[in-house]
């Protein structure tokens, strides 16, 4: 919505209840009641942009929803954003349709290694990298994250160094980093950059998160770095998470260097991921058009959330990682002297709210709990009343 400035708010939402919502209706299944705030799966209870609510009805006005080809101007839209916002130049030719950031990532462990390869993951993160390596009969090397003495997180280099061998042909990189919330640094890349060059190791660099990314910090897409790294890079990026478009099933996949992508793309191919819905085509293509205020006044209203939200941990013994990107923040809970379940129980029936388990990021995770504070004004408020009263009472 906007208000008479003309300027965007997010001061409540509209309801998403039997909407058939993903984090509404598996909360039975996933927490035994549906009296939770859901505060898990990382879309957003705020609303998509107006400006893609409108693309799509415009669309509409047409009466045929058909076989549709991904419209160049869509790509083109795309290509302008990474330029202009991350300082990252695709070409027309790089650019492929994605239904998922996941669905990406499976084709390029099929396309870049055999069974029995290694692929290297950083834990602790998005579970569905290392349920994607296993499932496909890999082997999943994990190279654990160091945790700085404020709580942050940085790679290990000298663990990956020690771990990396002739059968390591891929990695998995979160770029910002779910759950973390890091943007990683130049530097830090360039030390991956350098081991990947030696060992002749492809990198998977999820970057769905890269528009979600709080000032100073400035996201560096991996492929950026030089020529080689773009030559040695996959890039999924997308309007999921920054526009909450998730339901609109649409990313992209980047691959400059010509020989990956006809390895990619034979995958691809025999999957046949096909061009995706044709009302998904115009709302991408407007999220990219239009959607740069809409996006920097997000952000603004994500930090005050979080900012609420740190005040509040601050007085009890909860640790709240700090954050540069994302809407999920990372909470270390061992403070509360809870078992992992015992902690998912806490939040459940004490607070009323449905997080994310820290130990489904890998044991990495264990006594911790992701949550996504991407709300309304309106349900912030209810969340910090509600995690108040139950820390409260905690161990009364």
């Amino acid at each position: 919505m906007k208000n008479q400035k003309n300027k965007y708010h997010f001061s409540t939402s509209a309801c998403r209840e039997n909407t058939n919502a993903e984090k509404y209706v598996l909360r039975e299944k996933l927490f035994g009641t549906n009296d939770v705030m859901p505060l898990w799966v990382a879309d957003m209870d705020i609303d998509t942009p107006d400006f893609v609510i409108e693309a799509v009805k415009k669309r509409l006005e047409h009466p045929v929803i058909g076989y549709e080809e991904v419209p160049p101007s869509m790509f083109i839209a795309q290509i302008e954003w990474m330029k202009n916002e991350h300082r990252v130049e695709f070409a027309l030719e790089d650019m492929l349709y994605s239904h998922s950031v996941v669905a990406s990532m499976n084709v390029a462990i099929e396309a870049f290694t055999e069974k029995g390869d290694k692929v290297i993951v950083q834990t602790p993160v998005y579970p569905p990298f290392f349920h994607s390596v296993m499932e496909h009969k890999r082997e999943l090397l994990k190279n654990p994250l160091k945790q700085r003495e404020d709580g942050s997180y940085t790679f290990d280099i000298e663990d990956l160094k020690s771990k990396i061998d002739e059968k390591t042909k891929l990695l998995l990189l979160c770029s910002p980093h779910n759950p973390v919330g890091r943007v990683w640094k130049k530097e830090e890349l360039e030390e991956i950059l350098e081991l990947c060059l030696k060992h002749n190791i492809v990198v998977f660099s999820d970057e769905i998160h890269s528009d979600l990314v709080y000032a100073p910090n400035l996201h560096v897409p991996f492929a950026s770095l030089n020529k080689e790294a773009r030559d040695i890079t996959v890039t999924a990026i997308g309007v999921g998470k920054s526009f909450n478009m998730a339901g609109f099933a649409i990313s992209s996949v980047a691959v400059p260097n010509k020989e990956l992508r006809e390895k990619f793309l034979k995958v691809y191919n025999r999957i046949h991921f096909a061009n995706g819905s044709s009302l998904s085509h115009v709302a991408f293509e407007a999220a990219y058009k239009e959607g740069k205020i809409w996006l920097e006044e997000l952000k603004i209203h994500l930090a005050k959330n979080f900012y609420m939200l740190k005040e509040l941990c601050d007085k009890y013994p909860i640790k709240i990682t700090p954050i540069e990107a994302t809407y999920l923040a990372w909470l270390d809970c061992r403070g509360l002297g809870l078992r992992d379940k015992e902690l998912r129980d806490f939040f459940v029936q004490e607070a009323g709210i449905g997080l994310s388990a820290g130990i489904s990021f890998g044991r990495e995770g264990s006594g911790f709990m992701r949550l996504n504070f991407a709300i309304s004004s309106a349900k912030m408020s209810q969340l910090i009343e509600k995690l108040e009263k139950a820390l409260k009472n905690f161990g009364r």
